[in-house]
């Protein structure tokens, strides 16, 4: 029997061209980055090439794209290092209650160090108030970091009226945001959201794990997290992981092909979920409206169940899904999203995440939705005894 991968929030197949890409790089770009030689040159050019082509997919001409070794190193470095670099004008930070755990985590450790971080409540969509961001900005606010695409619920932030928002209070608030889950999904512009870092994965968009990237506009400082040898302007040490960022940037090109080819399939594949589970599971709630959020992500709960239950039953199906963040999954914690967004305790553990991708097809989801609506049959006869 076939796997139904639907779990791509988490991680994402890696696709065919994007494996002959790297196996084809790590056998000829040898050379180091920083070697003066024509090896080391040619190297250099292919990194320079790819942060050219994420920079015309983002939109931008200025700018810097750094080379990461992923969303949670990017997100890091994003807000450790902005902060430090304006912590003599202010050490008032902003956030919101359900970023992902690499965001919560880092401004954590900045209140260790003394930083004041407010933290946004959502609303029942999971979408944050913009009168409650403006009355939240103060003369110390240096930072403000809000995330596009929820990776458990999908909810959308309003990033164009946020980046307006901020900057028409205080220009030199720096605005940082977390686009991991939507980069390469949902168009986003740098310039016309007034973005002045922003992050994104490969593996979330079927390139390798192991590397991602930080957009940094022209003007906007950061301290240093790792240092070395001084790599990529001194801001990112460390010898560059070429094979890495040539399958990153064949992933943005496989990606843009498939958006330009398909525009409206993750949205395709969402309906047909929805109109599936909404025929064969009456018993199924959305915690927040599908309607409402990125084509990719559905949170689906089935009150009595427990949704851990449900998605091992389905790994036995050779079907993958998802319960929330899966770099935080393994602790046995209840969503923090999920609690940001009203649901008791019963309805946040009775919920899974799942999660399309290009490679999904439509077949996928309705082999899914029958093999669900069997397992959730089997297990709430078990509760019911």
């Amino acid at each position: 029997m076939r796997n139904i991968y639907l779990d791509n929030a988490a991680t994402s197949p890696v696709f065919p061209e994007v494996i002959d890409s790297i196996s084809k790089s790590l056998q000829s770009d040898y050379g180091n980055p920083s070697s003066l030689h024509r090896l080391g040159i040619q190297s250099e050019k292919k990194i320079r090439r790819a942060g050219q082509l994420i920079s015309n997919t983002l939109g931008i001409e200025s700018g810097q794209i750094i080379f990461t070794s992923g969303g949670t190193e990017a997100n890091n470095m994003a807000i450790i290092g902005a902060a430090l670099a304006r912590q003599r004008q202010g050490r008032h930070l902003i956030t919101t209650l359900i970023e992902h755990p690499s965001v919560l985590r880092t401004f954590e450790f900045l209140e260790e160090q003394a930083f004041e971080v407010t933290y946004l409540p959502v609303d029942e969509r999971g979408l944050v108030c913009l009168d409650r961001l403006k009355e939240a900005i103060r003369k110390d606010t240096i930072l403000v970091s809000i995330m596009h695409v929820n990776n458990e619920i999908g909810s959308i932030q309003p990033i164009r009226e946020i980046g307006q928002a901020i900057k028409a209070i205080n220009r030199d608030i720096v605005f940082h945001v977390d686009a991991v889950q939507s980069f390469g999904r949902l168009d986003l512009s740098p310039r016309d959201c007034q973005i002045d870092l922003l992050t994104a994965s490969g593996h979330k968009i079927h390139g390798p794990k192991g590397i991602g990237f930080l957009y940094k506009k022209a003007d906007i400082r950061l301290r240093p997290i790792i240092f070395g040898g001084g790599q990529q302007d001194d801001l990112r040490s460390g010898t560059e992981n070429l094979s890495g960022i040539v399958g990153l940037e064949k992933a943005v090109e496989m990606i843009n092909q498939k958006k330009k080819e398909c525009p409206n399939k993750l949205y395709n594949l969402k309906d047909l979920l929805l109109t599936q589970i909404k025929k064969e599971l009456a018993q199924a709630v959305f915690p927040v409206d599908p309607t409402l959020t990125a084509p990719h992500i559905i949170s689906i709960a089935f009150p009595g169940l427990l949704g851990e239950v449900i998605l091992h039953a389905l790994e036995e199906e050779n079907v993958y899904v998802g319960t929330g963040s899966a770099c935080s999954g393994r602790r046995r914690q209840q969503s923090h999203v999920l609690k940001a967004v009203g649901l008791d305790s019963r309805a946040i553990e009775a919920a899974i995440r799942v999660s399309t991708s290009y490679m999904t097809s439509q077949e996928d989801i309705k082999d899914f939705v029958t093999i669900l609506k069997n397992v959730v049959k089997r297990l709430e006869r078990f509760s019911r005894r």
